[in-house]
């Protein structure tokens, strides 16, 4: 633990850590890896050293941060968001909560304020929906297209996302547009030929929406496999609104996640559990639908990796703030505060495929959020207040 050189490089030290949630299950052989009384060193954006308070190495420009007994955990990885899109749909959740069901045709209306607005005002958007997760604890976002459904359109969202998200997603196949209603096939050529062309160059992952309302499974395999062809990763929103083939194609094509899994069979759970797939869990569309939640300790006990998202539009999910996902996903979802924080964190890695962020070892990106409380389980012990106090993402302060 000592044998750490002398630092002369920038670096930042937090110190007098409360509880350190590393998510290295090597240190304690939990899950979340706890330390108690405990210190971070961060040298050049990466995590140098772990170890107990006031026994950091020597560091020359080092700036010191005294945590005084405060939680400090990884920062929260977002997998899954929709945030190139202009409007909102605030009347459409008013209506939800006066009694009507959520849909997936509500997303036209998002298509047609996305494709009159200008590129300057996507963009505004997407900064604004950034800086809000970032202040939130959020140190990694994933962003996907969808709300344009035209090649021009999607080609522009991801190329506007690619300059601010981490991550980004060809989704063309989000829903069928209005134009291609009556000729739904000619829509899946254009998602598979042409705008796939456009916007593969801006994007490592490609989704589609495979549900009532959007996309059937055997037109799902046609885009995701297309998308693979073309050297994109698969993803696939899946089973939200209700049983579906959409997590059995998950697990076909190796995807890295299946997000919602709302409505799933035993069948689908066991063939999670014997896969690399994530289920990815988006509190935040059950919330705002009025819809059931999924059962996540029904997938952690058959031994499915589960992540936590927040799955940011402006129809089903409109927030960015991870701690109220960790909050509902504890309340409603039956996980556990912990299972929770590393679903949103290491889980959340798994489901980007990202060795590099969701865990605090040497070694791992110097992601981290400092909470205004002595544990994490504050997260969810204390619901909607701002707990956190300080993000950084490769040791800069974002917060």
């Amino acid at each position: 633990m000592h044998n750490v050189e002398p630092v002369t490089h920038s670096s930042l030290l937090i110190d007098n850590i409360g509880e350190l949630v590393t998510n290295d299950a090597s240190h304690d052989g939990s899950p979340l890896g706890l330390r108690l009384n405990a210190a971070v060193l961060v040298v050049d954006g990466v995590v140098a050293w772990v170890g107990d308070a006031g026994t950091a190495p020597a560091a020359d420009g080092l700036e010191r941060v005294d945590a005084a007994g405060r939680a400090v955990l990884p920062g929260f990885v977002d997998s899954h968001g929709h945030l190139v899109f202009a409007g909102d749909r605030a009347h459409e959740f008013a209506a939800r909560m006066a009694g009507e069901s959520y849909t997936a045709g509500g997303i036209a209306s998002t298509v047609s304020a996305t494709r009159a607005a200008s590129d300057d005002d996507l963009e505004r958007n997407v900064i604004r929906l950034v800086a809000e997760s970032h202040a939130s604890g959020t140190t990694t976002v994933e962003c996907k297209g969808g709300y344009g459904l035209s090649v021009a359109d999607e080609q522009r969202a991801l190329r506007i996302a690619s300059r601010h998200a981490d991550e980004t997603t060809y989704l063309g196949a989000h829903v069928i547009p209005a134009e291609f209603k009556s000729h739904p096939d000619e829509y899946v050529a254009l998602v598979v030929g042409e705008m796939l062309d456009a916007c593969a160059p801006h994007a490592t992952w490609i989704d589609v929406f495979c549900d009532r309302g959007a996309f059937d499974g055997d037109q799902a395999r046609e885009i995701l496999r297309a998308g693979m062809a073309a050297g994109l990763k698969p993803r696939i929103h899946a089973n939200q609104l209700q049983p579906g083939p959409g997590v059995q194609i998950a697990v076909e094509v190796g995807a890295a996640s299946a997000d919602h899994v709302t409505h799933v069979t035993d069948d689908d759970i066991a063939a999670l559990a014997s896969s690399t797939t994530v289920a990815t869990l988006l509190p935040g569309a059950e919330f705002s639908t009025r819809a059931t939640y999924p059962d996540a300790r029904r997938l952690l006990d058959a031994g499915v990796t589960v992540a936590l998202a927040a799955d940011c539009n402006p129809g089903s999910s409109y927030t960015t703030n991870m701690p109220f996902c960790i909050a509902v996903a504890v309340r409603d979802m039956h996980m556990t505060p912990s299972q929770a924080v590393w679903s949103a964190t290491a889980g959340g890695a798994a489901a980007l495929r990202r060795e590099d962020i969701g865990v605090l070892s040497p070694g791992r990106r110097g992601d981290l959020v400092m909470l205004d409380a002595p544990t994490h389980i504050h997260l969810a012990y204390r619901p909607g207040v701002p707990l956190v106090s300080g993000v950084w993402r490769a040791g800069v302060r974002l917060r």
